[in-house]
């Protein structure tokens, strides 16, 4: 993840909305975060489905979905066609004015404006702390599903977004991040040295301060979820305990008390929060929520039934890439990695967006290939940040 700049003060009021820039894009475009009615964080119940709450007559999707649609064929043309023009680098500080400084993460780069930040989510494929790949429509995939959930749980905790002037970029109020990622784990998963299921099957029963029974079963749901806290490294994230992250100065015991509340509830495979204070001393969610990266998603209502036959959950996230890696190379210690087959970054491409139509119940909108990304990008952060002087 990209490291935010230390704090400075963002203005406590915010702006006016913004003319759409590109009428291509949807009113997210003008998001902005109220502040929250009370300090008491009620919980997040959601599924893989949860867009689907107030349709529940519909089909819930399945991965035949996945393999074969309609929609797939669509979307696959259009990956194909962009394959070509991804979003793999940013240099808006050479080609927006005001933009001070660019700090490079591992999918988005981050320009200081002086009093916000502005984040650009590239196509950028990240896993076991490289880059793999760069995947078609990634980006916007990521900024938009943020989006549509930090306005989805803004009654439940206050967020940095001031607004979206364009698909692949968010501009925020600068925050003090505190160097740990909150890790939710429900099930017991995953492929990655810190993942939990790795270290489970390894033999540990104390995962960052939780006490873990032994017969469980890979992809087996836990019998309530548990906060793996990892602190934020450069190269690296490391697991940590709660004592641990108050002893260190990472954050105080007040501090984490109030993020803990977040998980209760959540019914996601897992997922990772990151937090920052404001010139206020309030504590903002930041950086991303719910996404393909920050989160593992699996289809609900096949799980139980492939649970009992020993099969792997359907899933729609970017396990299956990370799989094809550690088949096929060391990618922790070897120093170049093979690329990606372009059908697996075709594949994911498409995930990515299923995932997003799947939650929001919106279809996802291709963007036009006519103007260079990097160029459109610059134009409409840079109608952003005059609007906002």
């Amino acid at each position: 993840m990209a490291q935010y700049a230390p704090t400075l003060n963002p203005p406590k009021t915010l702006i006016p909305k913004l003319p759409n820039p590109n009428p291509s894009f949807s009113s997210i475009s003008t998001f902005r975060t109220p502040k929250p009615k009370s300090k008491n964080f009620s919980t997040i119940s959601m599924s893989v489905t949860a867009g689907q709450n107030q349709q529940q007559h519909q089909k819930p999707p399945s991965l035949d979905v996945l393999i074969n649609s309609a929609r797939k064929e669509e979307v696959i043309g259009a990956i194909k066609n962009s394959s070509s023009h991804c979003l793999s680098e940013t240099n808006l500080h050479l080609t927006v004015p005001g933009l001070k400084s660019k700090t490079r993460g591992k999918v988005r780069d981050v320009y200081d404006s002086g009093d916000y930040l502005v984040m650009v989510t590239t196509d950028r494929q990240s896993a076991f702390d490289r880059i793999l790949a760069s995947i078609p429509f990634k980006g916007q995939v990521l900024n938009e599903t943020s989006l549509w959930w930090f306005d989805k749980t803004q009654h439940i905790t206050s967020n940095a977004v001031v607004l979206a002037p364009d698909e692949n970029v968010t501009i925020a109020k600068k925050c003090s991040v505190f160097p740990v990622e909150f890790v939710v784990r429900g099930f017991v998963t995953g492929s990655t040295d810190t993942s939990l299921w790795t270290v489970y099957n390894n033999g540990v029963r104390n995962y960052c301060g939780n006490a873990l029974p032994d017969g469980l079963a890979k992809s087996q749901k836990l019998p309530a979820n548990i906060l793996t806290p990892t602190t934020k490294a450069a190269d690296h994230d490391v697991p940590v305990t709660p004592d641990e992250i108050v002893e260190c100065g990472l954050m105080t015991q007040a501090e984490y008390d109030e993020r803990v509340a977040l998980e209760h509830g959540l019914i996601l495979v897992d997922t990772k929060y990151e937090f920052g204070k404001g010139k206020d001393g309030s504590i903002l969610l930041i950086d991303e929520v719910h996404t393909p990266d920050s989160s593992r998603y699996w289809i609900a209502h096949t799980y139980e039934e492939r649970f009992k036959n020993g099969l792997e959950p359907e899933n729609v996230d970017k396990e299956f890439l990370r799989l094809w890696f550690k088949d096929h190379c060391n990618p922790y210690e070897d120093e170049v990695l093979p690329d990606a087959p372009e059908e697996l970054v075709r594949e994911l491409s498409w995930r990515y967006i299923f995932l997003y139509e799947t939650i929001t119940k919106s279809e996802f909108k291709l963007p036009s290939t006519e103007e260079p990304i990097h160029d459109r990008i610059s134009r409409n952060v840079a109608r952003a940040l005059s609007s906002l002087t």
